[in-house]
């Protein structure tokens, strides 16, 4: 029996979890609530359809005290990735919001050569000033002339990339233990989420209430399609590939979400613009294909 269609499943999967995770942003847009409230919800409705799998499956595993710290840990990394990017969409929208947060690219690299023993290429280097010139191809060459908001969108969308590295790599650690449920450490990284955005929405004042029909089912895919089917699939995938392999399929979801956000939402683009984007995921492959590791898994 031919086995390969097995071999190439992981990659499938990452391929399909990354495509629903692209229409996040979109989503977020149509919900028409408050970035925190939309985060609070894509998370808390998340839960709720990974602790339905957690049982139908019958996942449960019992944590031990590390264990369940470094869920909690993954979860407040994750609640500050979603506000940040959730906050960056509304002053930027949610191609560029996108895009920047994968500039995680370059932070998970530096990590990897500090702390892990990866070597560096040239191209690594060159894709750093690529990556810079292609973001300004896209919000314009005249920083000066950027309003305030765009800049605050721009550095939320930044500082998402930061967060989101360190949510990849506790997710990985976490998902590299063979005995590890997927299900119920997902769920438990998603209840730790939303008690953190919870918290953060409470202490502003923010409300919980949900507006009109359109937002609950908006908020309900976002749940559903991002927080729990997309991620499961990567989760369950991203032990089995190898890391810098895993991020270049993941550049589909910026692609695809840049893509969602000129069609859906009219985002003006001109050939200048797509030129940037261009250069901008070239410069994230260069990011990802210029290391080596110490040991290939």
């Amino acid at each position: 029996m031919d086995n390969s269609h097995l071999r190439h499943m992981p990659t499938f999967q990452v391929l399909c979890g990354a495509f629903l995770i692209s229409f996040s942003g979109i989503f977020v847009k149509l919900a028409d609530v408050p970035p925190t409230a939309s985060a609070f919800y894509r998370v808390f409705f998340g839960a709720f359809f990974l602790l339905c799998a957690t049982l139908w499956f019958k996942d449960f595993k019992k944590l031990t005290p590390v264990e369940l710290l470094l869920i909690t840990f993954c979860g407040f990394v994750f609640a500050l990735d979603l506000f940040f990017w959730h906050e960056s969409i509304m002053y930027i929208g949610p191609g560029l919001a996108t895009l920047l947060g994968n500039f995680q690219v370059f932070f998970l690299a530096a990590t990897g050569i500090l702390f892990f023993g990866e070597k560096s290429r040239p191209r690594f280097f060159a894709a750093i000033p690529l990556a810079v010139v292609g973001l300004l191809l896209i919000v314009g060459l005249n920083w000066s002339n950027l309003d305030n908001d765009y800049k605050t969108g721009i550095y939320y969308g930044l500082l998402t990339a930061v967060c989101y590295t360190a949510f990849l790599l506790s997710l990985r650690k976490i998902q590299s233990d063979k005995s590890s449920s997927i299900f119920s450490a997902l769920m438990i990284i998603s209840i730790s989420c939303a008690l953190f955005l919870g918290m953060k929405m409470f202490h502003a004042g923010d409300s919980f209430v949900i507006p009109n029909t359109k937002s609950l089912l908006s908020l309900l895919g976002l749940g559903l399609f991002s927080q729990t089917i997309g991620w499961v699939l990567i989760a369950n995938a991203m032990p089995k590939i190898r890391a810098s392999f895993t991020g270049l399929i993941l550049l589909l979801q910026p692609a695809l979400a840049f893509i969602w956000d000129v069609l859906l939402f009219n985002r003006p683009t001109d050939i200048l613009n797509w030129t940037g984007v261009v250069l901008t995921l070239a410069a994230i492959y260069m990011g990802l294909t210029g290391k080596t590791t110490r040991t290939e898994p």
